[in-house]
């Protein structure tokens, strides 16, 4: 019984529902895709354009190396790997990733010295599966070592439904991810990594006399491309592709899976990506410090905290309709007191619709200080009501 009644008590204060005075898609999901997943969102805003089927499961095949360069760059940004350093490749990777494997290689040979950089260009451009196992043994020692490197780091970037079980795409029971999952790590890769995220947007590499194109066929579309990554292992598991355009300084990212065939993947993507700039024009909402709600305060000298927002809060909305946007603010509560300024209490939420648009922490715009002790025991005696009557309620169902 107290698991319900905090539960109760937890569901009456958590949300509070407003409308923005602001003009939304009427139609923004009208637009059809062969995609069988598919999420496309706006970098700046965060700003959901299109989903279809986004926290689906599925097969990443090689657009799981993305994950893989995010804990390489994550070394290099650190300080603990150099560009010029050298791995060796091991037998396991010249074997299982070469060319002798039937997957897509940079054609490393046993035993050799390669600096890293090179090594990244095999993986984002050539999509080598021996390049992604060297990699990982280098960084980790061991391929199972950099798989777990993997799974927490997806936990720190909140990859909260996706698992890895391979730094290189090879399907397996613990190789699942989202198309929202790898739209968020795109995301970060291209925020926080800007110096080494430019690999991914070169045409061709160069390696033991061997040139490759690189295997995003976007980037030579005219579109505004510069990323990231392609994938299939069979027609069971479709084509996939996760990328990012950048026009007119709006940049937009792409993860989509389920293609039948690479020509159906390179053609969705780009009137997908082209309709997201075409369509879509930007609108602020508040401004960052502007107060956007408030959460309820237990035991505090005032009864609740004004909420804002860390930046601004912008949306994409569809061209010439008229449609309002909805929106919640979501958060743990009654907010005990004291509450510093700046503390995160909860998010925002704003809808299209079903769609969820945008998701953002809010933070508490001042400080409350804790009351005095006929206000906190108030405070109890009001919760103790609201528990007790709540208890009548269940009894008599």
């Amino acid at each position: 019984m107290p698991n319900k009644i905090v539960g109760y008590l937890l569901y009456i204060g958590v949300v509070a529902q407003f409308l923005l005075v602001a003009e939304a898609p009427a139609r923004a999901q009208g637009f059809q895709t062969s995609f069988v997943n598919a999420i496309l969102i706006d970098a700046g805003s965060g700003a959901v354009l299109y989903e279809k089927a986004p926290d689906e499961f599925v097969t990443p095949a090689s657009t799981v190396k993305i994950m893989t360069a995010e804990l390489v760059f994550r070394e290099l940004a650190d300080g603990r790997l150099k560009l010029d350093d050298e791995f060796v490749v091991s037998e396991h990777a010249w074997r299982d990733g070469g060319t002798r494997a039937g997957g897509s290689a940079m054609f490393l040979q046993v035993n050799s010295h390669v600096r890293v950089e090179d090594l990244i260009r095999g993986l984002v451009i050539d999509s080598g599966n021996d390049a992604a196992i060297t990699l990982a043994e280098g960084v980790a020692g061991a391929e199972e070592a950099f798989v777990m490197r993997m799974n927490k780091r997806g936990s720190e970037l909140g990859l909260t439904k996706s698992s890895f079980g391979n730094p290189w795409g090879q399907a397996g029971p613990d190789q699942k991810v989202t198309p929202r999952d790898m739209a968020r790590l795109a995301d970060h890769v291209i925020k926080t990594y800007p110096d080494y995220y430019r690999y991914f947007g070169e045409k061709e590499f160069l390696w033991n006399k061997i040139k490759q194109s690189n295997r995003n066929p976007l980037l030579t579309m005219s579109i505004g491309v510069d990323g990231l990554k392609t994938g299939n292992i069979d027609e069971k598991s479709g084509f996939g592709i996760v990328a990012s355009a950048v026009e007119e300084g709006r940049r937009l990212i792409l993860a989509a899976y389920g293609a039948r065939t690479a020509k159906d993947r390179a053609e969705e993507a780009r009137k997908l990506l082209q309709w997201g700039f075409r369509n879509f024009e930007e609108k602020d909402l508040f401004k960052a410090g502007e107060t956007v709600g408030s959460a309820q305060v237990y035991g505090g000298v005032k009864g609740s905290v004004a909420l804002a927002a860390e930046q601004d809060i912008k949306a994409l909305l569809q061209r010439g309709s008229s449609e309002k946007l909805s929106g919640r603010i979501v958060y743990e509560g009654p907010v005990v007191a004291p509450i510093e300024a700046g503390a995160k209490i909860g998010r925002v939420e704003i809808k299209r619709g079903a769609l969820v648009v945008l998701d953002m922490p809010l933070v508490a715009a001042e400080s409350v200080e804790e009351g005095p002790l006929y206000k906190r025991a108030f405070d109890a005696a009001y919760e103790y009501a609201a528990s007790a009557i709540h208890v009548r309620l269940t009894k008599k169902h």
